[in-house]
């Protein structure tokens, strides 16, 4: 069996493209780290933090969504210690996160979600793969 180009993304019919997949997950990091924004205060906050107050299924929930960001990380081509620094980000705020009220604050800082994301597009960048 033929491997394809390491620049070249096999994609099944109807798939989307590598650009298309990048931009979702932006999307999602913006949904889930910066969305609202506190009024006359600038600071952005997202599903995170909102999820985050309800205790024990939310910071589960937005954990679970944030591996999935992960999780397509890997099928866009991110080398295992991209991965691994990913998952860091998200255990650092998946711990914190679980705290009740500081976990909440510490969400709108951390924006893990959003740090995956620009992680990913360097390490595709470097690797001509954006």
């Amino acid at each position: 069996m033929a491997t394809a180009h390491p620049r070249i993304e096999v994609l099944a019919p109807g798939a989307r493209s590598r650009r298309e997949r990048i931009a979702r997950l932006e999307a999602l990091a913006d949904l889930l780290d910066t969305a609202l924004v506190i009024p006359g205060t600038g600071i952005r906050f997202g599903a995170d933090s909102i999820l985050g107050l309800v205790p024990g299924i939310g910071d589960a929930v937005t954990t679970a969504i944030s591996l999935w960001i992960v999780y397509e990380a890997r099928q866009l081509g991110a080398r295992p210690h991209v991965i691994a620094r990913m998952v860091g980000n998200v255990a650092v705020d998946g711990l914190f996160g679980a705290v009740p009220i500081i976990g909440d604050v510490f969400d709108v800082a951390w924006r893990a979600n959003r740090k995956n994301v620009r992680i990913l597009r360097e390490h595709l960048a470097k690797r001509g793969l954006d």
